[in-house]
């Protein structure tokens, strides 16, 4: 996994746990999941906004 070791990974999650606490990382992981969740979602939709203006020749002269 992007070539780090068992070692590394938890220096890692040390430092992240000293940064930020141990209240806060919940609402890290909270946050993060729902960003993933949103972007799949995002993903897997069909165009679900259509900004192509549309023309009419009704108005156009």
């Amino acid at each position: 996994m992007f070539g780090l070791g068992l070692q590394e990974l938890i220096i890692i999650l040390v430092i992240i746990m000293v940064l930020f606490g141990g209240k806060r990382l919940p609402e890290l992981a909270e946050g993060m999941g729902k960003a993933i969740r949103n972007f799949k979602k995002a993903s897997l939709e069909d165009n679900a906004l259509n900004v192509t203006p549309k023309t009419n020749s009704d108005n156009e002269k």
